[in-house]
């Protein structure tokens, strides 16, 4: 690895283990032992200094991402259950990520680098696209597929801009000058057109049971992932996934 030195700390002397490596420390850990937790936390410090380079080219953040990202890696390593059968990187990823993410949205605004804004954008527009056409939510994997792009590539963009991207954002530069988000969605219709969507909206909003109005409250406006709003509601994912789904046929139906 490059030599990089963040929070006191040269990550190109960090060590590598081998997935069954990690597998033992991890074992240790979960019987107590607090010099495997240490190891084991040093030996995940690439993991989130991978992370942290995904979000920004800048580095004026940099050591407090990192710091707050090991906060997230430590609640993983935590919370983490050999039982589930999946890699501790698979787990502990989105929990630094929450981490770094809520770090940025109560400290300023995250800079978003150009090219993974390029990806987010590309990736939302494929998805609105399958949503529109088949009427259901693209995976990130279908998404990845149709950009041809490797799908932790789309997940990070995705994740990098999720709590933080304007529509006013620049997409792209011409000697006309910068492109938004917002120059592509022009509505032609007229006010009235809108005004009696907005209005069946309401009505189909309004004929929804409270916790499914809670649920699009917490997905859509607040923009909390589904496991999120899995905890915070206290239901399985998978609840929230079916209900979520209810909820949004029954505004189709009564929009159509």
């Amino acid at each position: 690895m490059k030599k990089v030195v963040i929070c006191g700390v040269n990550t190109a002397t960090l060590p590598t283990l081998k997935n069954a490596e990690m597998d033992e420390l991890m074992k240790k850990v979960k019987a107590g032992d607090e010099l495997a937790k240490e190891e084991f936390i040093v030996a995940n410090m690439r993991l989130v200094l991978s992370i942290v380079q995904k979000f920004s080219g800048k580095s004026e953040k940099a050591d407090d991402m990192f710091q707050v990202g090991c906060v997230g890696l430590i609640k993983a390593i935590n919370n983490f259950d050999p039982s589930y059968g999946l890699r501790f990187s698979t787990y502990a990823v989105p929990m630094i990520i929450g981490e770094i993410r809520r770090f940025l949205r109560d400290n300023n605004a995250i800079r978003v680098s150009r090219s993974m804004r390029d990806i987010a954008y590309r990736a939302l527009q494929v998805k609105n696209q399958i949503s529109q056409i088949e009427h259901r939510e693209a995976s990130i994997d279908e998404i990845a597929q149709a950009l041809d792009l490797p799908t932790k590539s789309v997940a990070f963009a995705l994740d990098a801009i999720s709590e933080t991207v304007s529509l006013s954002n620049p997409i792209s530069e011409s000697h006309d000058g910068e492109t938004s988000f917002l120059d592509q969605l022009a509505d032609t219709r007229s006010d009235n057109c809108i005004n009696d969507e907005k209005i069946s909206l309401h009505s189909a909003i309004v004929g929804l049971s409270e916790r499914e109005k809670e649920i699009l409250q917490l997905r859509y406006f607040i923009g909390k992932t589904q496991t999120e709003v899995s905890k915070e509601v206290g239901i399985s994912q998978a609840q929230v996934s079916r209900l979520e789904k209810n909820a949004l046929d029954s505004i189709k139906k009564q929009m159509i």
